[in-house]
């Protein structure tokens, strides 16, 4: 998720484009960049899938470039608001129940970024965090998502 046009607001985009061209996913796993058509992944998410990662930059209290990896669940979409204007992931699944769908088990791999600011391209710091995220991408995958699916690839 994220505005191409709005910096590093782009990060979620890029990681998308990085992991697409390494290929390196397993066949089932599919690779989407909603930009900052929200509605259009909760529509998606009404078709049903085992997990959903979304990877988007958003604000911390880190330095530009950190990663942060988290699991949202149900009790953290309380109070989130659908604005027609806005792409607030949150929000966006949210809005799954009103829709008649469920949250799959989802991660959220956020970038600090240093600037949202207009302009196309991201940050030298945010940049560098592209193949760290996309490795972050894949051990949720793996992690979670498959060793969830089968039992017996846990420890």
């Amino acid at each position: 998720m994220g505005n191409l046009f709005l910096s590093d607001d782009g990060f979620g985009p890029e990681v998308a484009r990085y992991l697409t061209a390494e290929d390196t996913l397993p066949d089932d796993v599919r690779v989407v960049d909603y930009g900052i058509r929200g509605m259009h992944l909760a529509y998606d998410l009404l078709d049903g899938c085992t997990a959903l990662v979304i990877v988007d930059a958003i604000p911390g209290d880190g330095a530009p470039g950190d990663l942060v990896v988290m699991q949202i669940g149900p009790d953290d979409l309380a109070g989130s608001e659908i604005d027609a204007h806005g792409m607030d992931p949150l929000a966006v699944l949210g809005s799954l129940q009103a829709l008649g769908g469920t949250l799959p088990p989802t991660f959220v791999i956020g970038c600090q970024p240093a600037s949202v600011d207009e302009g196309i391209g991201l940050s030298p710091q945010v940049e560098a965090a592209v193949p760290v995220a996309a490795d972050a991408v894949r051990r949720v995958i793996d992690d979670h998502v498959l060793a969830d699916a089968n039992p017996r690839r846990k420890g």
